[in-house]
C-alpha cells in the first residue's frame, strides 16, 4: 500500500485532523515481547466463523433479495459498514468524495460554507466558515441540519448530505434546522457561492490591542500569522493580543505547531501515540519567537475543534496564554488518509494527541482558564448627572473627548461580550505588568 508523506495532508470535514501516518505493519515497540508474539498470533488467526456467517449473508442477500443486486456494491456497501463502525471520523472514500475530499484542501469549491459532522444520524454544524452565505445566513455552531431541501437527513451519510450541499454557485437550497433553545425547527435558504477560505484576519481594536482571527488551518496558516503580526506592530509595539478561535474546526496539523511556534520559544507543543510506528509523532518549538512577552488571551468554543486544541492546549500548559471562552469540542484523534488505488481511499483513525503535559482531550476539550460564555448584552444609560452635563462647565483643557473610545467599547461589549471580556483581561495584565516595572 502506498506510503503518505508527513506533509500531504486530505482534510474532508473540519472534524478530521490527518496526520500523514505511512501504513505499514503494526508495531507494539512498548510491550513485552513475548505479549508482541502472542498478539501478532492472535492477528494472523482468521475468524473462520465469522467469515462463514459473512459468506452465507451473502449468498442469502444474493438470492432472496427483492430485486437483484450487484456483488460489487453489496462488497463495498461491507467495506462502509466495517468502517463506519469504527468512530465517527473513519470512512470509506468513493471515487467522488476522494475527489471532494482533495479540492476542499485547496481551500476553494462552490457550497454553502459550512464544516459538519455527523451526531444521532443527523448533520452537526461544528462551525460556520467566515464570510460565507451560511455564516451570513445565520446557521450556528452546534445547529442540527435534518432535512436538505426536502429531502430528510436522517438515514444519509455525511458523504451524501455534504454533496447535496454542494452544488452550482448561484443555486439556493434550504436548509431545516433544529437549535437549541428554539421551539420549532429554523428553515433557512442559502445562496451557494465559491467558498474561498481566508485563514487569518487582523485588527486593531483599540491602539496596542491586537486581534487575530484564524478560521481554520491551512498550510500557509502560520506564514500569514506572522505576516499579520507584522502588521499590527507596524506602528507602535503590541500590549496585548487576542487569538480568536472560536469555531475553528482544525485543519492541518502542522500549521497549528506553527502558530504555536509564533508565541513559544522552547518546549514540546504536541505530540501523538497510535499502534503503528509511524504514529509516534513530537512537535517541538523554536526559538524563533514571534512575540515572546506580548500579554495573550486566547478565546475557544465548542466550535473550536482538532488543530485549535492543540494550540490552545500547548499554550495553555506553557503559561503562555489565557483560555478564555467555553469548552472546547474535545476531538483528540489523528486520521490517515489512506489510498486504495487511484480513486479509493480509506480515512482511516490512527493515533492520539496529546499536549506537552500528557493531556489527552479526547472527548473532554480544553478548559478555558476563565469561562466566559456567550451572551447577549445591552448597556444601562448612567443616570447621574455629571460635570459634563452643567450648564457653563468649564471645557476639559487636554483636548480630544474620551466619548468615541467608551462608544467603541459599548458597542464592542454589546456585538461580542466573550472578546469584550478577553480586551478588558488584557488591559488588566497590562496594568499589573507596568505596576511591576516601578515608575521614575
Amino acid at each position: 500500500m502506498k506510503l503518505i508523506k508527513q506533509h500531504q495532508w486530505f482534510k474532508h470535514t473540519a472534524l478530521a485532523l490527518c496526520i500523514g501516518v505511512g501504513a505499514v505493519a503494526p508495531v507494539w515497540a512498548e510491550e513485552p515481547a513475548a505479549q508482541q508474539d502472542a498478539e501478532n498470533a492472535e492477528q494472523k488467526t482468521l475468524p473462520l466463523e465469522q467469515i462463514r456467517l459473512f459468506t452465507e449473508v451473502f449468498d442469502r442477500i444474493k438470492n432472496a433479495y427483492v430485486e437483484p443486486v450487484d456483488d460489487a456494491k453489496l462488497l463495498e456497501d461491507a467495506i462502509r459498514g466495517m468502517i463506519a463502525g469504527l468512530d465517527p471520523h473513519s470512512t470509506y472514500l468513493e471515487p467522488e468524495a476522494f475527489q471532494d475530499l482533495q479540492v476542499h484542501t485547496r481551500g476553494e469549491f462552490g457550497g454553502l460554507g459550512i464544516e459538519v459532522g455527523m451526531q444521532d444520524g443527523f448533520v452537526r454544524v461544528v462551525a460556520p466558515i467566515d464570510d460565507t452565505p451560511a455564516q451570513r445566513a445565520g446557521i450556528r455552531s452546534g445547529d442540527l441540519i435534518v432535512k436538505l431541501g426536502d429531502q430528510p437527513v436522517q438515514g444519509m451519510t455525511l458523504n451524501e448530505a455534504v454533496s447535496l450541499m454542494r452544488g452550482k454557485v448561484g443555486e439556493p437550497l434550504e436548509l431545516t434546522v433544529v437549535r437549541e433553545g428554539s421551539d420549532k425547527p429554523l428553515e433557512f435558504t442559502i445562496v451557494r457561492d465559491v467558498i474561498r477560505v481566508t485563514s487569518v484576519k487582523q485588527r486593531l481594536l483599540e491602539e496596542g490591542y491586537g486581534y487575530l482571527r484564524i478560521s481554520q488551518f491551512q498550510v500557509n496558516t502560520g506564514k500569514d500569522l506572522l505576516k499579520a503580526i507584522d502588521k499590527l506592530q507596524k506602528d507602535a509595539p503590541l500590549r496585548g493580543l487576542i487569538l480568536d478561535l472560536r469555531n475553528n474546526p482544525g485543519g492541518v496539523l502542522q500549521a497549528a505547531v506553527d502558530v504555536s511556534d509564533a508565541f513559544l520559544d522552547d518546549g514540546l507543543i504536541v505530540y501523538t501515540k497510535g499502534r503503528v510506528a509511524n504514529a509516534e509523532l513530537r512537535y517541538s518549538a523554536t526559538s524563533k519567537t514571534k512575540v515572546p512577552e506580548t500579554p495573550l488571551v486566547i478565546l475557544i468554543n465548542g466550535g473550536s475543534a482538532s488543530a485549535s486544541e492543540i494550540v490552545a492546549g500547548a499554550l495553555q500548559d506553557h503559561r503562555r496564554a489565557v483560555i478564555m471562552g467555553t469548552d472546547s469540542f474535545g476531538k483528540g484523534s489523528v486520521q490517515t488518509i489512506l489510498p486504495l488505488n487511484k480513486d479509493r481511499a480509506v480515512k482511516l483513525t490512527t493515533a492520539r494527541y496529546y499536549t506537552p503535559e500528557g493531556r489527552s482531550i479526547q472527548a473532554q476539550g480544553i478548559v478555558p482558564d476563565i469561562q466566559v460564555e456567550e451572551a447577549e448584552v445591552k448597556t444601562q444609560s448612567d443616570r447621574h448627572i455629571k460635570e459634563s452635563d452643567l450648564s457653563g462647565h468649564l471645557a476639559n483643557g487636554n483636548g480630544e473627548s474620551s466619548t468615541k473610545a467608551e462608544a467603541d467599547m459599548e458597542s464592542l461589549l454589546e456585538r461580542d461580550f466573550q472578546l469584550y471580556e478577553a480586551l478588558n483581561l488584557l488591559k488588566a495584565l497590562q496594568i499589573v505588568q507596568s505596576t511591576k516595572g516601578g515608575g521614575a
